[in-house]
Order: C-alpha cells, then sequence, then structure tokens
C-alpha cells in the first residue's frame, strides 16, 4: 500500500513536472515568437527611418539646386543635343545657349558658379578659338572620361591607369575651368609617376586643352 502510493505519488510529479516543462518549453518558444516579432518590427522601422532620411536628403538636394532659370535651361537645352551614331561624345551646353535663353547674363553666371561649386556640372574652355564654354553635367562627364579611357585603351593599354588618377586625384580637388602645369602633375603623381606621355593622353582624348 505505501509503495503502490509511492509510486503513485512518483507517477503524479512526474506528470506534473512533465506538464510544467512542456509549458515551460511553450513559454520559451512563446518568447522567441515575440523576441523575432519585436526584432523584424525593429528592422521595418529602422528601414523606414533610413528610407525617410535618403529622401529628406534627396529632397533636399533637390530643392537645393532644382528651381533656378539656369538650371531649368540647362536641362532642356541638354535634352536637344543631338544624338550622332559613332560619336562618341556626351550632351553638353554652350554658354552663348544660355546667354539666349535668360536675358540677364549676370543671374547666368551667377548660378552656373554655385552650380559649378555644388559638383553639379563642370565648365570647360573650347578648343575651337571660340571664345565661348561647354558646360556639361557631372554624370555626362565620367561618361565621357570613361569613353575616352576605352578609346584609349585600344592603343596605349599600359597608360590608361592615368584616366584613373585623373577621375581619383583631379577631378575630386580641381573643378574650376582651368590647372596649372605643375599642380596638374602634383595631383596626378598621388597615383603613380607622371610622364609626359600622361598628360599628352588626357590632351589627345580632349580631357585638356593646352
Amino acid at each position: 500500500m505505501t509503495l503502490g502510493m509511492a509510486i503513485h505519488e512518483a507517477e503524479a510529479e512526474a506528470e506534473e513536472g512533465n506538464a510544467s516543462h512542456s509549458n515551460c518549453r511553450g513559454g520559451r518558444r512563446e518568447k522567441r515568437r515575440r523576441d523575432e516579432d519585436e526584432k523584424e518590427e525593429e528592422e521595418e522601422e529602422e528601414g523606414r527611418t533610413r528610407d525617410e532620411e535618403e529622401e529628406l536628403e534627396a529632397a533636399s538636394l533637390e530643392d537645393s539646386i532644382a528651381f533656378t532659370d539656369t538650371l531649368i535651361a540647362l536641362k532642356i537645352i541638354r535634352a536637344q543635343f543631338p544624338k550622332i551614331e559613332r560619336v562618341a561624345v556626351q550632351p553638353f551646353v554652350l554658354r552663348s545657349q544660355l546667354y539666349s535663353s535668360i536675358k540677364d547674363r549676370t543671374q547666368v553666371d551667377r548660378e552656373l558658379e554655385a552650380l559649378r561649386k555644388e559638383e553639379v556640372l563642370r565648365i570647360f574652355k573650347l578648343n575651337t578659338g571660340q571664345d565661348d564654354h561647354a558646360i556639361m553635367f557631372i554624370d555626362d562627364y565620367l561618361k565621357q572620361v570613361e569613353a575616352a579611357r576605352i578609346r584609349i585603351e585600344a592603343k596605349h593599354p599600359d597608360d590608361v591607369v592615368v584616366f584613373s588618377w585623373f577621375r581619383s586625384f583631379v577631378l575630386p580637388s580641381k573643378n574650376q575651368v582651368g590647372i596649372s602645369h605643375l599642380e596638374l602633375c602634383e595631383l596626378l603623381s598621388s597615383g603613380g609617376e607622371v610622364k609626359d606621355k600622361h598628360i599628352s593622353i588626357l590632351i589627345n582624348a580632349g580631357l585638356l586643352v593646352s
């Protein structure tokens, strides 16, 4: 009787222990689910926050550069740039074209200068002898640099590294219309040993006007 009672009590305790263990495991699973749900919510919130920040930055940049007569005129004239097959020239706009579109030349010059400082575009001296300047959006200009690199690579495969130096060290440091030969060599030398042939390649590629 006592032994039987002891066995019965032991079985009851074991059942209670199993139930308690099962409840414990169920509680842990539930906690894991809650933790996972909370983590997903946090990640979604972080994602929304990043997206909102990027949208705000983009909107801020758009607000700062988009609403000028000069920029609007640049975009309109660029869209009209003729597409010529087998001619690897990215769209550009002449300063004289802007003067024809906007009466106030001082306004054009002032807004061009602001866009240049914001690295929205670059301004170049023409090698045609005309008293005019070419204006190119920075994205178009970088495409022009890459197209020149590909074109030159076929003839001078060992020297095209100068394009990488030009893009990495010259463009970020110098966005004015002109640059001295000494300053150009100093900036290029950040990438490697600069030789006269490197300068000649950049000139022949149309990236420099001597």
